[in-house]
């Protein structure tokens, strides 16, 4: 059995939203608290959680974002990476999408080690999106790469080399404005 790292991206600036989305209430928790106790509830065998923010947690490792730019994803990567030490891959989750739930996650990670490609994408009824897997052997492109959205840049600069999981039912929906919150609210803590 492969040994696979989830890195959950959690240190993001919440620019559009206009305030720390992480903190926001959901449910019996935080919007990243519910993201990070899917990914500690799923079969993955570490979780690194990339965030500025205090939070509890049950076995995710905790990290600080890369202090040259915390906002960067490249740089909160290159963080959750470094953290993440050798690994067989690391499935790569958004502190801001709760709809990413542990059997997800646990779906993905099986159809990764099914056949073990280079990256794995999930692809949805209307889109694709997270969660991403990457192999140890394309990690090192993925500590290089500089700016945002950096792991998209990667599936797409070698096509060949990604394979896709198809999920049945939409993109779960990740907050960056007040209408995004208010429908995970309604959606996930009814």
């Amino acid at each position: 059995m492969a040994h696979v790292t989830g890195i959950i991206l959690g240190a993001g600036l919440s620019r559009r939203l206009g305030r720390p989305k992480q903190t926001l209430p959901l449910g019996d928790t935080t919007l990243l608290g519910w993201v990070v106790r899917e990914a500690e509830s799923s079969s993955l065998d570490r979780v690194v959680l990339v965030t500025a923010d205090e939070i509890a947690t049950t076995r995710a490792e905790v990290v600080p974002p890369d202090g040259r730019d915390p906002s960067c994803t490249a740089t909160s990567l290159r963080s959750g990476l470094a953290a993440a030490g050798e690994t067989d891959a690391v499935l790569l989750l958004l502190g801001d999408m709760p709809g990413v739930d542990a059997a997800l996650v646990d779906t993905v990670r099986a159809e990764w080690e099914a056949a073990r490609p280079w990256a794995l994408a999930t692809e949805y009824d209307d889109a694709r999106g997270h969660p991403l897997v990457f192999s140890a052997e394309a990690v090192s492109a993925l500590r290089a790469a500089q700016g945002r959205k950096v792991a998209w840049r990667l599936l797409e600069s070698q096509p060949e080399r990604v394979a896709t999981v198809r999920v049945a039912r939409p993109l779960p929906r990740d907050v960056d404005t007040w209408e995004d919150y208010e429908a995970v609210l309604a959606e996930l803590a009814p």
